[in-house]
C-alpha cells in the first residue's frame, strides 16, 4: 500500500527541522563557544552555561526530529506519537513553523 504523500511531506519536515537544528548546535559551538574565552569570572560561567542549555535543546530537537522522522517512515505508532509531540512544541516557533505543525497537527 503506497503512503500518502502528506505523510512523506511530515517526515521531510521532520529531517529538515532536525537538519536546521544541528546547523544551529554548529553555529553555537563554532561562533559563540569561543567568544566566551574573553570573558572573566561569573560572566563567562554564566555564558558557557546558557550556551550549553542552549546545545542541550537543541540536542534533545534533533533526536526528536530524527526519532519522529525514521518512525513515520517506517509506519510506526510512536513516530506519528513524536512527530505530534514534536509539531506541539513547534506551535512556539512563529510564523513558519506555527503554520506547519497546525497543518501536522491536523
Amino acid at each position: 500500500m503506497k503512503r500518502p504523500d502528506w505523510l512523506i511531506l511530515l517526515a521531510i519536515w521532520e529531517f529538515l527541522s532536525g537538519f536546521l537544528a544541528f546547523l544551529g548546535m554548529v553555529a553555537i559551538a563554532v561562533f559563540a563557544m569561543p567568544q566566551s574565552a574573553w570573558l572573566f569570572g561569573i560572566a563567562r560561567t554564566g555564558m558557557i552555561f546558557g550556551l550549553s542549555i542552549a546545545l542541550l535543546f537543541l540536542l534533545c530537537w534533533v533526536s526528536l526530529s530524527a526519532a519522529a522522522g525514521i518512525g513515520i517512515l517506517v509506519g510506526k505508532e510512536w513516530g506519528r506519537i513524536l512527530a505530534v509531540v514534536h509539531s506541539a512544541v513547534g506551535l512556539v516557533n512563529v510564523p513558519i513553523g506555527t503554520v506547519i505543525s497546525i497543518l501536522a497537527l491536523i
